[in-house]
């Protein structure tokens, strides 16, 4: 399993620089922070806004035309006695998600007489999807009657992923026409689909693997499909 957590001992080196930096829910501009959403009340009433967010409040700007009215705006304080009255906010948007990714492990079916397979090859992939994100803003008060903002978010996205791979090519997956084990390297291209959270990305995958080196004739797994388990980090 050594070689199986190489590229995931990555995208987590990249999750601890990024946090490092910046706070874990500014790291990423889909996390919760300034711009255009679709606000939904408790009336269910659906209203597009502008979102200018900081730590102590946000101000709300309605959207008309697409265009925001300046003097036109109201105030949520984030921090007050009086926010335990604000009603419970839904805020949705959709935007592109780009992320750079890598599959943790394929499960490759039953192939030519080969068992079911399980793989943890190092790859990685760029991965544009369609990302849908929805925010919900309650308060509640605490014990000594402090009123503070409590938001949860969730997402989820689908799309498109390839990128670059390597794999193990020996007699045991191309029919014993090659002798010597080695590794060789793949292009791999697929369709994913994720559950989102600020920082990161997780989800399942089905996908091709195109061998590039002459061996790909005798390669059982070239151009059949397999499904994994994927993980992203986020690069707009």
């Amino acid at each position: 399993m050594k070689v199986g957590y190489s590229h995931l001992s990555i995208l987590l080196s990249i999750a601890g620089f990024l946090n490092s930096c910046r706070a874990i829910e500014k790291a990423s501009i889909h996390g919760f922070v300034s711009g255009n959403y679709n606000l939904q009340s408790d009336r269910k009433n659906v209203q597009m806004v502008y979102l200018d967010i900081t730590e102590d409040e946000i101000n709300v700007h309605p959207l008309t035309n697409a265009r925001m009215g300046r003097s036109n705006f109201w105030t949520i304080p984030l921090m007050s006695p009086d926010s335990v009255g604000v009603n419970v906010m839904v805020f949705k948007k959709q935007s592109l998600d780009v992320d750079m990714t890598s599959i943790v492990f394929k499960h490759r079916p039953s192939v030519q007489g080969l068992p079911v397979q399980l793989t943890t090859d190092l790859n990685m992939a760029l991965y544009v999807g369609w990302r849908h994100d929805r925010y919900r803003l309650v308060f509640v008060q605490d014990p000594l009657g402090r009123a503070y903002s409590k938001i949860s978010g969730r997402g989820y996205d689908f799309g498109l992923f390839a990128g670059p791979g390597a794999t193990i090519i020996g007699p045991l997956n191309t029919n014993t026409r090659v002798v010597e084990e080695f590794s060789g390297m793949i292009i791999q291209a697929g369709f994913a689909g994720f559950l989102e959270t600020n920082m990161a990305s997780f989800g399942m995958s089905l996908g091709y693997d195109f061998l590039v080196n002459p061996e790909r004739t005798y390669w059982v797994y070239q151009h059949r499909p397999w499904v994994g388990f994927i993980v992203g980090i986020a690069l707009n």
